[in-house]
C-alpha cells in the first residue's frame, strides 16, 4: 500500500469512535470544540474592538477636526495666513474660529465647556455634524448652536435662552465681574459623543469676537477639513511661519487610543489562551492514542514503516483535529459577525457609546493572525505526542504484547 494511502487509512481509523477506549474520542472532541469556540470568540471579539475603535476615530476626527492651525503668539493667526493657506491648498477646506472657555447656565444648573465663534459657510465644509445642524438655523447674531445632550440636561428647546458665563473677567469699579451673555438657542447638534455634545457650543464668528473684544481679522485658530490628515499635515507644516503650529486630531487622543490598542492586544492574548487550553486536550488525546496503539505502531515499524512516518502520522492526526476546529470556528465567527452586523439584535445606550448599534469591523490582519496563531498552537501541541509515538521500542512492545 502506498505511504499516502496508508497514512490516510490509519488517520480515519484512529479518528473513529473506539468503544473500548471512549475517553480518547471524547478528549479529541473536547479539543475540537475548544479550538472552535476559541476561534469563534476571538473573531467576534476582534471585530467588536475594531468596530468601536473605528467609530471613536470617525467621531473624534469630526469633533476634534482633522487638522488645526493654532498660534504660538497672539495675532499670528489672521486673515493673511488664512488667504495664504487657501491659495496654497485650494482642495482643502479652512474654517477660522475664535473660542472661549465658558460656563453654560440654566436656572441653577451649570456646565463647563467651550463656545466657538465660527464662519457658518466655512464651517459647513469642515464639520459635517455642525453642517447638518445648521440647515435649519436662521441667520442672526448672538444665536447659539448647542449640543443635544446639554439642552436635554437643562430641559431647553430651540428658541429658549441660554446664558453663558465667560471666564474672561472685566473690571468694574473696585472689583472684577465675570462677563455674562444670553444667547438664543437656534438649533442643536448630535455628534454621537455625549461629552462633546455637552461641552461644545457654536455661535457666529462676529458675535463672539464682539464679546471678547477681538479684531475682526484675528482668530484663535483655523480648522482644516481633509480626507488625508496624516499626509497633509507635513505639507502644510512646511509652509507655515514659525509663529504658528499645526496639530492633528490624534494628538489630543494619544493616550485614549493607546489604551484601546493595549486592551485589544490583551484581549487577543487572553482569548488565545482558550485555544491553548483546548490544545492540551489534543496532547492528552494523542498521548492516549499512542499508548493504546503501541502494538499497532510496533507492528507498522516492524513491517518497514520508519519512525519519521510514524511521527508524521500522529502529527497529521493532531493537525486534522485542530484544523477542523479552526475552520468550524472561523465559519461560526464570520457568521456571527454577519448576524450581529445585519440584524439589530443588541442595542447600546447612545449616551455611553458612539453608536446605538454594535459596530463590527474584522480586519484581514486580525483574521489571519487568529487563524495563524491557532494553527501554530495546534502544530506545537501535536509535535510532542508524535515524537513519543516515533520512539516506541518495537522489541519491548512485541515481546510484552
Amino acid at each position: 500500500m502506498h505511504a499516502r494511502s496508508l497514512t490516510g487509512y490509519l488517520l480515519r481509523r484512529f479518528l473513529r469512535f473506539d468503544r473500548d477506549q471512549p475517553f480518547i474520542f471524547l478528549s479529541a472532541m473536547l479539543a475540537f470544540l475548544g479550538i472552535m469556540l476559541g476561534v469563534m470568540v476571538l473573531i467576534i471579539a476582534m471585530a467588536l474592538m475594531n468596530g468601536f475603535d473605528n467609530e471613536f476615530k470617525k467621531k473624534l476626527t469630526i469633533m476634534n477636526y482633522p487638522l488645526t492651525v493654532v498660534p504660538r503668539f497672539y495675532g499670528s493667526v489672521n486673515d493673511t495666513l488664512l488667504m495664504q493657506l487657501r491659495q496654497e491648498f485650494p482642495k482643502l477646506a479652512f474654517s477660522p474660529y475664535v473660542t472661549s472657555s465658558v460656563i453654560a447656565r440654566s436656572g441653577s444648573s451649570l456646565e463647563g465647556g467651550y463656545l466657538f465663534g465660527i464662519d457658518y459657510s466655512a464651517e459647513k465644509k469642515v464639520n459635517p455634524v455642525v453642517a447638518k445642524a445648521m440647515e435649519k438655523i436662521p441667520k442672526g447674531r448672538f444665536r447659539v448652536l448647542a449640543g443635544k445632550t446639554l439642552l436635554d440636561e437643562f430641559g431647553l428647546d430651540v428658541g429658549d435662552r441660554l446664558m453663558y458665563i465667560f471666564t474672561q473677567i472685566e473690571p468694574g469699579g473696585l472689583a472684577v465681574t465675570p462677563q455674562l451673555k444670553r444667547f438664543k438657542v437656534a438649533g442643536s447638534f448630535d455628534s454621537g459623543l455625549s461629552a462633546y455634545d455637552k461641552a461644545y457650543s457654536y455661535t457666529d464668528l462676529r458675535s463672539l469676537q464682539t464679546i471678547l473684544h477681538l479684531p475682526a481679522n484675528i482668530y484663535n485658530g483655523i480648522h482644516i477639513g481633509t480626507t488625508d490628515p496624516h499626509g497633509d499635515i507635513e505639507r502644510i507644516r512646511m509652509m507655515l511661519p514659525p509663529s504658528v503650529r499645526i496639530k492633528g486630531w490624534w494628538e489630543d487622543n494619544i493616550n485614549f487610543f493607546a489604551a484601546l490598542e493595549l486592551e485589544k492586544r490583551s484581549l487577543f492574548i487572553v482569548l488565545m489562551l482558550i485555544i491553548l487550553i483546548a490544545a492540551v486536550n489534543i496532547i492528552s488525546s494523542l498521548l492516549m492514542t499512542v499508548m493504546n496503539r503501541r502494538s499497532d505502531i510496533a507492528l507498522l515499524i516492524s513491517l518497514g514503516a520508519s519512525p519519521g512516518q510514524i511521527k508524521k502520522l500522529f502529527l497529521y492526526l493532531g493537525i486534522v483535529i485542530g484544523i477542523a476546529g479552526i475552520v468550524s470556528g472561523a465559519v461560526l465567527g464570520l457568521s456571527g459577525v454577519w448576524v450581529l452586523e445585519t440584524f439589530d439584535i443588541i442595542s447600546l445606550p447612545k449616551h455611553v457609546y458612539p453608536t446605538a448599534r454594535l459596530a463590527l469591523d474584522l480586519s484581514a490582519q486580525d483574521f489571519f493572525s487568529i487563524i495563524g496563531g491557532a494553527f501554530v498552537i495546534v502544530v506545537l501541541s501535536s509535535w510532542y505526542p508524535a515524537k513519543k509515538a516515533s520512539e516506541v521500542d518495537v522489541l519491548t512492545v512485541l515481546r510484552n504484547e
